[in-house]
């Protein structure tokens, strides 16, 4: 099935964080916009999380550890892995998320928007 990304809504994930997402029966994917500054609360989920960063500067953290993420480099997240990011310069990421993520398919986010 074909889709066209600027057809769809985007909505704000937190501050900042701003995605469109495409949902199949297994897996989520989610195109990006992130704000020069926005910070991502930390959070975890079960989900498997697969961060593809295309444009920017962006400072994941995971399991407490910095990773400083720069346009090309992708990201493996695991399940419940606690993780928080900051954009140092504006972003454009695609993530992939596997299982599905029906929070985002629901319109619940899983963190509180800041």
């Amino acid at each position: 099935m074909k889709h066209s990304i600027s057809a769809i809504a985007p909505f704000t994930i937190s501050r900042g964080f701003h995605a469109r997402m495409i949902h199949t029966d297994n897996m989520t994917i989610a195109y990006v916009d992130v704000d020069e500054g926005a910070d991502l609360p930390e959070h975890a989920h079960v989900h498997e999380q697969v961060l593809n960063l295309l444009e920017g500067r962006f400072e994941l953290i995971v399991n407490g550890q910095p990773h400083l993420l720069e346009p090309g480099d992708v990201f493996v997240i695991p399940s419940n892995a606690p993780h928080s990011g900051k954009a140092h310069t504006r972003c454009r990421i695609i993530d992939v998320f596997q299982p599905v993520r029906e929070d985002f398919r629901n319109g619940n986010v899983a963190y509180a928007v800041r």
